[in-house]
């Protein structure tokens, strides 16, 4: 960048309250520069100054200084703060540049002088929209096409999302630029053999076992796993399925009682962050059966952890397994057994997959994508 000191601000509401998704991107991208540019200054903007323990740590970063509503009214209006009172602080901060990292901006930046840059995850709700409800449908598409109309510049978290912005928004191909997300660097870590057997013995896990990590919801296509499991062979492997469980978890549940899956379809969930990876190298296999991805962080989760990955086709899975994962159709269980089936018993095949996933996870560097961030910044500046 070329001048010190330099203000930038942020939407910072998922990054202080949630704890995956969303909030993940929000402090992979605070902490990242907070580390590797040392001539910023990180205004975090958060509507609640009681709702910041997703934080982790990101709020008491050097760079960082957290900014909340003062005034009764604000206080009070706290999405119409984000909407528009975060401006006024803005510019009182002297922000030269303001980041949405979750796909809005603040309305009056232009006016202001203020540059700004927007995220934009993915854009699920137009390409399934029956997986949204109509109010929920018409409120994303006009916060995120009114923000990437206004942003002078656009990130995209893959190359699948900037074709369905270009799409959906009919924006222009130059002002999207693709800046993939990493993933948490312990990951990369062996984790302690005293960690994976407390994990082991915290949540009963068999000695063989096929991992998915993401919502137990419908778009997430769980139910393909399950299916993919009675047709496997190999009675002795347990799928352990880690995330929060909606509605659609009775349905993948029923289908495992149905079909005599029982204890060895497990669905779990609050699991700890610092547990994932443990989770990810007892693994014999990852699976995530998604029908459709901005990008895919678990896939990437998995390749660094170096557990042989299969993802499905159709979205952004590709992009964040590589070349390394097999890859089957979301509506073929037949497929994602066969898969499974070659991941669990090729050895040579498993060594190759993991030491081409290690390879490929390099380009995920959390330094390098910061730097690329970097750059984009300069170009908005």
């Amino acid at each position: 960048m070329p001048h010190r000191h330099i203000h930038i601000g942020f939407d910072a509401k998922r990054a202080a309250q949630n704890k995956t998704g969303l909030g993940n991107y929000s402090r992979f991208v605070i902490r990242g520069l907070a580390k590797w540019a040392p001539n910023l200054r990180l205004y975090l903007f958060v509507p609640n100054a009681k709702k910041t323990k997703a934080m982790d740590g990101t709020d008491k970063l050097a760079a960082v200084t957290l900014r909340f509503p003062k005034s009764f009214f604000w206080r009070h209006c706290r999405a119409l703060w984000r909407q528009w009172g975060v401006v006024g602080d803005a510019v009182y901060k002297k922000v030269k540049l303001f980041h949405g990292l979750t796909g809005e901006l603040p309305w009056g930046l232009r006016a202001k002088g203020i540059k700004s840059v927007v995220t934009i995850h993915d854009l699920i709700f137009l390409r399934f929209p029956q997986y949204y409800s109509c109010i929920d449908r018409w409120i994303y598409h006009w916060k995120f096409r009114s923000a990437c109309r206004r942003a002078d510049r656009i990130i995209a978290v893959s190359e699948c999302t900037k074709r369905d912005i270009m799409h959906f928004f009919g924006t222009a191909e130059e002002k999207i630029s693709v800046v993939y997300q990493g993933c948490d660097e312990q990951f990369a870590q062996p984790t302690t053999e005293n960690h994976r057997e407390l994990v082991r013995r915290r949540y009963h896990l068999p000695e063989r076992f096929v991992l998915y990590v993401g919502s137990i919801e419908e778009r997430k296509n769980l139910l393909l796993l399950a299916q993919a499991q009675t047709q496997l062979p190999d009675e002795d492997i347990t799928v352990i399925a880690l995330g929060h469980q909606t509605a659609y978890a009775k349905k993948v549940r029923r289908y495992a009682e149905d079909h005599d899956l029982g204890h060895r379809f497990r669905m779990i969930s609050g699991v700890a962050f610092a547990d994932l990876p443990v989770f990810y190298q007892l693994a014999q296999a990852f699976v995530y059966p998604s029908r459709f991805e901005g990008f895919g962080i678990p896939m990437l989760e998995a390749i660094t952890s170096g557990t042989p990955a299969i993802g499905c086709t159709g979205s952004s899975l590709e992009e964040a397994g590589g070349p390394s994962c097999l890859y089957v159709s979301p509506d073929d269980p037949a497929a994602l057994a066969a898969a499974l089936q070659r991941v669990l018993t090729d050895e040579a095949l498993r060594a190759k997959m993991i030491t081409d996933g290690h390879a490929y996870a390099q380009r995920f560097d959390p330094e390098k994508l910061t730097m690329q961030l970097l750059e984009l910044y300069a170009s908005v500046i």
